[in-house]
């Protein structure tokens, strides 16, 4: 009966909570209702269904898994335990970290971890909310936050044991070297305990300071060192190494028990200062219904119609996906934690993010921001500027004040590129290049600095090799196409960021580096090859061979790597002998066999189409390319499989990592019915819209999609109007988006 009950108290909740407006306010469409926090949860989508804000620092979520690639966010779908709820993840990662400070209530047993069961049927998830019970321990567990600071509400069976464990020697992946560093803990009064947390993992140095405050005061306090009891004394403070927890246990109640965990990337003080500031009362609710009405916000960015239900959860699941990270990173009064791990305060106006997942997130997620969110793009933008000044190199996956080096090249260029094709870029164009020129070449200053930890990933000999020979040899290091191919892409950047600033010796030197992907062309077989040392083309060559950082391809094989060549698709479709064999070449990528050769293929390789894998961010921008053909529609019929088949209602409906909302990010575009195919150059290439109608507001008003007689078998652009004028080709300027106006799509089930 309690269940029934915990579960119709959700569902009245969420109908009273709901999109609240403010007197005279403009009324928002209610879009919170149509996002699945759990789609994405299942297979290897690694996202978590937990309570966060927009861009949030906060991510308070359940743990259900530890081990292995599935534990990257803490959380899949399959589980049927949990570890407890902590407050910081990451969404959709092939790497995971973080999961700091993880609380558990509980009654029943003396177990120094006891471990939650719960049915699926209990548990519920709205963006800013989320609430399952706890089947053994005899708890409900419900979650919200803000910013900064996570808010629990348990409501127990038993209202005679009501206890609580603080864990803070939990990590995620601790079988692939996340570990426990040390710990700083301090009983502050009888309802309060604060403390910071470091560990090792992703981030070679995290630490995270916390503040932890019940409703009510505790009555006993149980201490465990390394799964020991402390019975001779209680400590009001500890330094320690060892995997500390606690059980805090409370007076008996039948009112739900409270607790608010203020987090801090630099002391206990900004702590305590984020909670005063976000949270100093303890109205769960109405935190709970401001976080519905800040989400509905953000989701109402866009607005669209469709009388296709399925396409409506997918589409504000998917901007929902993408609004989760990069998070901000640093206390209310402006300090963090820099990239040169010293304590910085943020000058009027700079917010300081972190968590970049930049291979996979400049290709659709940056710039559906300059659209959605100019204003946060900028800063995004500032924000890797101001990493370069105090790491001395562009942050490439930066993750909590850490550098991980991880993914290939130095993909921060390209959304610095982008915002300045933009007219978005704030601040001094000359210090853009040159940190784009110095982030592009060998640092063996950085290697000795980072020697002996993670962040020496970030130094790879490959920028060496590429400025020496012109390529880089496949004989000398492993995934030399793929570094190819994208450092020729990232020159260019640098490139048109030079040329922007006024730099033009640069520029030149750079816009000649742009050209170097030919070198890995292979005339004979049209793919992008790798070159040994010698000058020859690597042999044998099996263009579906695939070996996880072995081989010379990141993630993939040759299939999948050659046609990267966004920035100069004109040249590249000379280079291979025209229009009609770009066409030939796009047809087989999509019709061969899908089979994967190599017993150590990357498992990032899924969602395959022929060879086309829309599960890794190489592929996704391969449908477009048919828009440089004479045949647009095959394309059409690549992205319409595509968003109905990758893409569902369901927990595995992400058919590979969501990489922090690049995944999302492509559908949402692909669903309004276009996609920038190269960031830096600001032209969108026009394909299937799922969406019958889109508004998105934009500097000059209101950018409207009108999408006419769209259905299922109306799959086909048959004409496409800008404005009223009918375009010539199926490509349209950022320029003309920003202004404001009308793109009309007639569909037809008749391909030319």
């Amino acid at each position: 009966m309690k269940t029934k009950l915990f579960l119709l108290s959700v569902a009245v909740m969420g109908l009273a909570t709901s999109c609240q407006q403010k007197p005279g306010s403009q009324p928002l469409a209610d879009e919170v209702q149509y996002v699945d926090p759990f789609i994405g949860t299942g297979f290897h989508g690694h996202t978590f269904p937990g309570a966060t804000r927009p861009y949030a620092m906060v991510q308070l979520s359940p743990d259900t898994h530890i081990m292995g690639w599935d534990a990257s966010s803490g959380y899949h779908y399959d589980d049927q335990q949990i570890y407890g709820f902590s407050h910081t993840h990451l969404s959709g990662t092939g790497i995971g970290d973080l999961g700091d400070i993880l609380l558990l209530p509980f009654s029943g047993g003396d177990s120094i971890k006891p471990v939650a069961t719960f049915k699926k049927e209990t548990e519920k998830a709205t963006p800013g909310y989320y609430a399952v019970r706890l089947e053994n321990l005899g708890v409900n567990v419900e979650l919200t936050s803000t910013d900064r600071v996570g808010f629990h509400r348990y409501t127990f069976d038993n209202p005679k044991d009501r206890r609580v464990m603080l864990d803070l020697g939990h990590v995620l992946q601790p079988n692939w070297g996340h570990k426990l560093v040390s710990n700083d803990y301090q009983l502050v009064n009888d309802s309060t305990v604060e403390g910071t947390y470091k560990t090792q993992g992703w981030a070679h140095f995290h630490s995270v300071s916390y503040r932890v405050t019940f409703s009510e005061p505790m009555t006993k306090i149980y201490q465990y060192i390394d799964g020991k009891m402390r019975s001779d004394s209680l400590f009001l403070k500890l330094h320690s190494d060892k995997d500390l927890k606690f059980h805090y246990r409370f007076k008996e109640s039948d009112k739900p028990l409270l607790v608010k965990v203020a987090l801090s990337p630099v002391d206990v003080e900004g702590a305590e200062k984020n909670m005063e500031a976000e949270l100093p009362g303890w109205d769960f609710d109405q935190v709970r219904a401001e976080s519905a009405d800040i989400w509905n916000k953000a989701l109402n960015k866009i607005q669209i119609e469709t009388n296709d239900p399925v396409i409506r959860k997918n589409f504000y699941t998917a901007l929902y996906h993408t609004m989760i990270a990069p998070f901000a990173y640093q206390d209310v009064d402006g300090r963090y934690l820099g990239m040169d791990k010293k304590v910085h305060t943020a000058a009027a106006g700079y917010t300081n993010y972190t968590a970049f997942s930049l291979w996979d997130t400049f290709r659709a997620l940056h710039p559906l921001m300059t659209i959605i969110n100019p204003s946060l793009a900028s800063d995004m933008g500032n924000a890797l500027v101001q990493g370069y000044m105090e790491g001395t190199i562009l942050p490439k996956w930066p993750l909590a004040s850490s550098y991980t080096g991880c993914m290939v090249g130095y993909p921060a260029v390209s959304v610095l590129a982008d915002l300045v094709a933009k007219d978005l870029a704030k601040g001094d164009l000359n210090l853009w290049a040159e940190a784009g020129a110095r982030s592009s070449v060998y640092r063996a200053d950085l290697a000795e600095k980072f020697k002996g930890t993670r962040e020496l990933d970030l130094i790879t000999r490959h920028v060496y090799y590429k400025d020496k020979f012109g390529f880089v040899p496949a004989d000398s290091i492993p995934e030399s196409v793929s570094w190819g191919l994208e450092m020729a892409y990232y020159d260019w950047c640098i490139a048109q960021i030079a040329a922007k600033a006024g730099n033009d010796t640069l520029a030149k030197a750079y816009q000649e580096k742009a050209s170097y992907y030919k070198r890995y062309l292979d005339p004979e077989t049209k793919l992008m090859r790798g070159v040994m040392a010698d000058g020859s083309f690597r042999t044998p060559f099996n263009p579906r061979y695939s070996s996880h950082m072995k081989s010379d391809y990141t993630e993939g094989n040759a299939f999948q790597w050659s046609f990267f060549v966004p920035h100069d698709m004109d040249n590249f479709i000379a280079e291979i002998g025209g229009k009609k064999e770009l066409e030939t070449r796009l047809d087989t990528l999509f019709t061969t066999s899908s089979q994967i050769d190599g017993a150590e293929a990357s498992g990032d390789i899924t969602g395959l189409i022929g060879q086309y894998a829309h599960g890794n961010e190489p592929s996704h921008h391969m449908a477009y390319l048919y828009n440089w053909t004479d045949a647009p529609w095959k394309g059409a019929e690549r992205l319409d499989f595509i968003m109905r088949n990758f893409y569902t209602n369901q927990p595995d409906g992400i058919i590979g990592n969501e990489d922090c909302g690049q995944m999302s990010a492509w559908y949402v575009l692909s669903a309004l019915g276009f996609y920038q195919v190269c960031p830096g150059i600001p032209v969108y290439a026009i394909g299937r819209p799922m969406v019958d109608k889109a508004t998105i507001p934009v500097a000059g008003g209101n950018f409207q999609i009108i999408v006419k007689n769209n259905s299922p078998e109306n799959k086909y652009v048959k004409e496409a109007k800008l404005n009223g004028k009918v375009l010539d080709t199926l490509f349209f300027p950022h320029a003309d988006l920003v202004k404001g106006g009308t793109l009309e799509i007639e569909m037809t089930a008749v391909h030319p």
